[in-house]
């Protein structure tokens, strides 16, 4: 190796120091992506009351442990037995609509959530919605 440095490198060089551009930092830039950790709930087969339950104690827990998205599976209702109560729509799905309106009502659930979306196909489509938690502070 040559202890020489060559015009064009001693320019960069100078181009450099005189330049007020600041330096990206590799190491903020890396901490600053988001690592997405999932985590998913099926609720097939609950009672409405205690899929309440379940969803209000899933939902508390992933955002203490920095869980950022939920899959929350709780079928199209297809196979309930909404017929047996005369009081129920026989079109709408007890689950489906109903825990996140119960989601959308709790206050305290709410202060953790970025947002409610419908869920893509391969994570159960119609029968399923993702819940994007905040991150705690």
């Amino acid at each position: 190796m040559t202890d020489d440095i060559s015009e064009k490198d001693k320019k960069t060089w100078e181009n450099f120091l005189s330049s007020n551009e600041p330096l990206s930092d590799k190491d903020k830039e890396y901490k600053s992506k988001t690592f997405i950790k999932s985590r998913s709930i099926d609720l097939h087969g609950y009672t409405l009351k205690n899929a309440n339950k379940l969803i209000e104690n899933f939902i508390s827990t992933s955002y203490d442990e920095g869980i950022n998205k939920l899959v929350v599976v709780t079928g199209k209702g297809i196979h309930s037995n909404n017929e047996k109560n005369p009081y129920v729509s026989k079109d709408l799905s007890i689950l489906k609509y109903s825990i996140p309106e119960f989601i959308e009502n709790n206050n305290d659930l709410m202060k953790k959530i970025i947002e409610i979306k419908d869920a893509k196909i391969e994570d159960g489509g119609q029968g399923a919605f993702y819940i994007y938690l905040k991150r705690k502070k």
